[in-house]
């Protein structure tokens, strides 16, 4: 019988870019409340990021089964007070599922965080990430994104060059995005760019705030 440890996923990046990205998320997110982690993915973000940054609340979620299973798994090793269980929630629907979930009203979610899914996701993905955002954050509300990304519609360095076309190869609505259709996306929404950082590997941290 496999044991829920069985179930824990591993991307190797989480370790590389984990320290860089809450160095950040201290600077930005609000002081208190829930954050959203839309697409978590393995969890390995989740149960780092999750004690650190007590009091706030941390909430994962995947819109895959497996992954959804890796984080409960990582969450029942790494175990802490302010961490909730995943949640199933698709970015590209038009009503997330934690919108409808009683625990969670309107003033409880602060923040949302998402880490590379945009360039690994149909474009729609983005845009209903920013539709989710523009109706679940308050006035304030922070949007994190992760990831690499296209300035003025070119690539910053040939890896990213070189990634962007290994993406589209395996699902060509997939891509590195430019930043200024990101920007233009979530200022619909009432989502305004606050600063974007330089982190490792040639990927931006981007962090917007609601009007």
């Amino acid at each position: 019988m496999n044991t829920p440890q069985d179930a824990r996923k591993y991307a190797p990046a989480t370790q590389r870019n984990r320290e860089p990205i809450l160095e950040v998320l201290l600077q930005v997110l609000p002081a208190s409340g829930t954050i959203l982690e839309v697409a978590s993915g393995t969890g390995e973000h989740a149960i780092f990021f999750a004690p650190r940054l007590n009091p706030r609340k941390w909430l994962p979620s995947d819109q895959n089964s497996e992954l959804r299973a890796s984080i409960a798994a990582w969450t029942a090793q790494f175990p802490t007070d302010n961490l909730y269980p995943p949640l199933e929630l698709d970015a590209s629907q038009p009503i997330w599922s934690v919108e409808k979930d009683a625990r969670f009203d309107e003033s409880a979610i602060v923040a949302i965080v998402n880490i590379n899914m945009i360039h690994i996701s149909p474009w729609s993905a983005c845009l209903g990430l920013m539709a989710g955002a523009g109706r679940i954050l308050p006035p304030g509300g922070i949007l994190y994104l992760y990831g690499p990304y296209k300035q003025e519609g070119e690539h910053t360095a040939p890896s990213n060059a070189a990634f962007d076309e290994s993406l589209r190869s395996q699902n060509p609505e997939w891509g590195v995005r430019n930043l200024e259709d990101v920007v233009a996306a979530a200022k619909q929404q009432n989502l305004n760019l606050q600063r974007t950082y330089q982190m490792p590997a040639n990927n931006l941290s981007v962090v917007f705030q609601r009007s």
